[in-house]
C-alpha cells in the first residue's frame, strides 16, 4: 500500500471521493424520476393493450421504428447520445411489447 506524502494530493483525493458521492446521489435521483416515468408508460401500455385488435397490432414494427426515430431526434436536439437513447429504448420497447401482449391476450 502506497502512502501519500503530499498533503495536497490527499485533499484532492478526498475532494474526488466527495464529488463522486454527490454525483451518485444525483444519479439515484434521476433513476427515481426515470422509474416514475416508466410506471406512467406502463399504465398507458396496459390501456393500449386492451384497445388493440390483434397481436400484430401490439408488435407494430412500423410504430416501433417511428418511436425510435422520434426519440433519437429528440436526443440529438437535447445533445444526448442518440445511440444510448436508441439502445435504451429498444430494450424498453421489447419489455413493453411482452407486457402488452400479455394484456392483450388477457383481455381477448
Amino acid at each position: 500500500m502506497r502512502m501519500s506524502t503530499n498533503h495536497s494530493e490527499d485533499k484532492a483525493t478526498q475532494a474526488d471521493k466527495e464529488q463522486l458521492a454527490a454525483v451518485r446521489v444525483a444519479v439515484d435521483e434521476v433513476d427515481e424520476q426515470i422509474v416514475a416515468l416508466i410506471g406512467r408508460r406502463e399504465r398507458l401500455i396496459r390501456i393500449a393493450g386492451t384497445l388493440k385488435s390483434d397481436s400484430a397490432e401490439v408488435r407494430a414494427p412500423g410504430r416501433v421504428e417511428r418511436v425510435l426515430e422520434h426519440v433519437k431526434a429528440t436526443a440529438e436536439q437535447k445533445e444526448v447520445d442518440p445511440d444510448i437513447v436508441e439502445q435504451t429504448y429498444r430494450a424498453m420497447i421489447e419489455a413493453f411489447i411482452k407486457l402488452e401482449l400479455d394484456v392483450y391476450k388477457a383481455s381477448s
